[in-house]
């Protein structure tokens, strides 16, 4: 019998294909929690990765930003190989992991911290290593500055959908302009964008939150969410303006606006502090999302239930 991500222990999340956990993501009903995080930053911690807080916090999905599959390593882990840090990860979490790749050039980046390596951009290659390495999602997307256009990602989706088939889940879309002046704020998305990654084959379409983009509106969202739908995809509204860092009350605004849009799975970003958002600010949207209940079950499973 079909059960939803947010009720699963973690011995069920690990037989998930990609179909079925696009199913568990569906049955929850927008109550789904991703949280990124910055796995090359110092954790917050010192010696837990910040994905692993993040986990701690209620977050059902971990992406990775800037996780290199040539040279892979997500710092706090224990001592692992390489190759096996996403499957470590997985093992200290129960979570579902995702990394982002992005259809950018090598050399572009405003900031030493995006600045693109061979091993992170959106190819087939890449993508073939990341699935072998563990990754369930890739998010093809942009980071600051490294001028990320729809174009540029449809063409990554048509790409790595035809190297894996549906053997892997694909997020697809951007959370800010990425240094892109052309689709940036309320141009940043179409319908037309829209059909082109779905057509290209996206599984699940990624939009900025509410309030954290100029002119992304709640009505705004809400539209294009419900176009989505209709095509039977899904939706995830996305906090990518360091937005992450703010006060509570700013989150539960937040989290309630993509609640009302449609979203199904809902993205908490990486810059409260450089690698994490606020740990309160993961719990809080879990809350205000799915209550204490929800929240706490997801706190306090264990990893060998």
């Amino acid at each position: 019998m079909a059960k939803r991500l947010m009720s699963m222990n973690p011995s069920e999340i690990r037989k998930l294909n990609s179909k079925k956990l696009l199913e568990a993501i569906r049955l929850s009903e927008g109550r789904i929690l991703a949280s990124e995080t910055v796995c090359s930053a110092s954790p917050l911690l010192t010696s837990i990765s910040n994905a692993e807080l993040a986990s701690s916090m209620s977050a059902d999905i971990l992406i990775l930003n800037v996780y290199d599959v040539d040279k892979p390593e997500i710092k706090g882990l224990p001592a692992c190989k390489p190759n096996d840090s996403i499957r470590t990860l997985k093992n200290l979490t129960g979570r579902v992991i995702g990394i982002n790749l992005e259809p950018a050039e090598e050399n572009t980046g405003d900031d030493k911290l995006w600045k693109m390596s061979k091993g992170r951009k959106a190819t087939a290659s890449n993508a073939i290593k990341a699935k072998k390495q563990g990754a369930d999602i890739i998010v093809i997307t942009g980071n600051p500055g490294n001028h990320v256009s729809n174009e540029a990602i449809t063409k990554a989706i048509k790409e790595i959908r035809k190297a894996l088939g549906k053997d892997i889940i694909l997020i697809t879309g951007k959370m800010h302009g990425s240094g892109d002046l052309r689709q940036a704020g309320e141009n940043i998305i179409s319908k037309d964008d829209i059909d082109q990654f779905i057509d290209a084959g996206a599984d699940i379409i990624l939009l900025p939150a509410p309030g954290t983009i100029p002119g992304i509106s709640q009505q705004k969202v809400h539209e294009l969410i419900s176009y989505i739908h209709s095509k039977n995809k899904l939706a995830m509204t996305s906090i990518g303006t360091s937005q992450e860092g703010s006060d509570t009350d700013t989150i539960k605004t937040i989290a309630l606006n993509c609640k009302m849009a449609g979203a199904d799975i809902h993205h908490i970003g990486d810059s409260g502090y450089l690698g994490i958002a606020l740990p309160e600010n993961i719990m809080t949207y879990s809350i205000t999302i799915r209550g204490v209940r929800h929240t706490y079950y997801s706190m306090a499973k264990s990893v060998n239930r």
